[in-house]
């Protein structure tokens, strides 16, 4: 008898252990409850087998750094192609991670050199200008549109693995299709933990951000029953869809709350997008992006 109950005791005590790990897990985002964006592959295809392509998984530091790698070359008038091949090669360089260091001097989402001629270590380390650096001596590379992707990023990188950028193709035509607005609501993001910022200091940060990526833009700041928001005027659909797949993947850095557009919305606590009535969502021509308020948990 006292056996079984000894026995007894320790299986309770190690479902009590148990449940205390799953939900230690579960706080700290194991099991798969981590902050995650899910790019769907929406008319995407294989190029050379024409079969459709998988959708893209990120964490919300590399889907920012995506967004603003695309928005540079669309902001450039570059054809989508530039886009996926600098994608690919940030991928193969650095997961999309603004990486403080690397092989001998290399810094950043592009592995560039100081030494070679790219810029100072700060200056690469600005995706926006490590970006703009890789699009310009992209575009030096005669015929680099009708080459593999591989090729073209090495003709810009010299690596000593020439082919390893091809296996990044398929991930970076998926992204670029939807960062480029090809479809709309194909950019989800599931946040989770606190924002960085909030509040009108949160909306100012978003507006200098978007214009560092994206240049001039018809946006106003407002401050609405205390709701800070930033409403973005835009003369296309495509275009729209480009802004607000842009906010949602800035969104954790940014301290955005919901993003609204062409009778759709995506919010944090939804981590998708979806129908809303027209009298709820932006205006026509509108993408509004609501932040979080100095009193938001």
């Amino acid at each position: 008898m006292r056996r079984r109950t000894l026995l007894s005791g320790a299986v309770a005590f190690a479902v009590i252990a148990g449940l205390g790990v799953f939900l230690g897990l579960r706080e700290h985002g194991r099991l798969g409850l981590v902050p995650s964006c899910r790019v769907e592959a929406r008319g995407t295809s294989d190029p050379q087998s024409g079969q459709p392509l998988k959708p893209v998984t990120l964490d919300p530091d590399q889907m920012a750094n995506a967004a603003t790698i695309a928005a540079v070359g669309i902001r450039r008038k570059l054809p989508e192609q530039a886009v996926v091949v600098a994608l690919a090669t940030a991928f193969q360089e650095s997961k999309l991670r603004n990486l403080r260091g690397g092989d001998r001097d290399s810094v950043g989402l592009f592995q560039q050199r100081p030494s070679m001629g790219w810029g100072t270590p700060e200056q690469i380390r600005d995706p926006r200008y490590a970006a703009g650096k890789f699009y310009d001596a992209l575009r030096k590379v005669r015929g680099w549109q009708q080459m593999r992707v591989t090729e073209a990023a090495q003709k810009v990188q010299r690596s000593a693995h020439p082919e390893a950028y091809q296996k990044w193709a398929d991930e970076a035509i998926v992204l670029a299709a939807a960062l480029s607005g090809q479809a709309g609501g194909a950019v989800a993001c599931e946040l989770r933990g606190k924002p960085v910022i909030r509040g009108v200091a949160a909306a100012t940060g978003l507006t200098e951000s978007m214009t560092l990526d994206w240049g001039s833009l018809d946006a106003a700041t407002s401050a609405d029953a205390g709701q800070p928001a930033l409403t973005l005027a835009v003369a296309s659909e495509r275009t729209g869809w480009q802004y607000a797949h842009w906010l949602v993947s800035h969104a954790a850095d940014r301290g955005v709350k919901r993003v609204r557009f062409a009778g759709r919305e995506w919010t944090v606590d939804e981590g998708r997008w979806k129908r809303v009535r027209k009298s709820s969502g932006a205006a026509a021509g509108q993408v509004v992006a609501e932040l979080f308020r100095d009193l938001d948990k």
